[in-house]
């Protein structure tokens, strides 16, 4: 069993900063786990937003966040972070922990946090 809890969420200004965390825990996590996030604003399909190797070397970003947003984890807390800078209104969704082997990451990603809202006003 995997469980992802995100927290960080919540209201801001545009061109303001969140981070958000992704602890994942469980007897069937692994530190080689790719982990990332996907995000989901109503009526819109869940997108990709970014993930990282097990080993941090690798990071890959949706064109939409380069340059401002930032994801990093700690393998020693099970946890991934996703900085997010100069926020705008396009980015509210839900957000939305995910990880999984690297092979899954091309197809289905198997595991998933509850999600957490970011809202940025302008």
């Amino acid at each position: 069993q995997v469980q992802l809890v995100e927290s960080g969420g919540g209201l801001v200004q545009a061109g303001g900063s969140l981070r958000l965390s992704c602890a994942a825990s469980g007897r069937t996590f692994s530190s080689s786990y790719v982990m990332g996030w996907f995000r989901q604003a109503p009526g819109k399909e869940r997108e990709f937003v970014a993930r990282i190797s097990w080993n941090a070397y690798i990071t890959y970003y949706a064109d939409s966040v380069k340059g401002r947003f930032t994801i990093s984890r700690d393998n020693a807390k099970n946890t991934v972070y996703l900085q997010m800078n100069s926020l705008k209104p396009e980015d509210t969704a839900v957000y939305y922990c995910a990880a999984d082997r690297s092979s899954r990451w091309s197809s289905d990603v198997g595991y998933w946090g509850q999600g957490t809202q970011v809202t940025v006003s302008s």
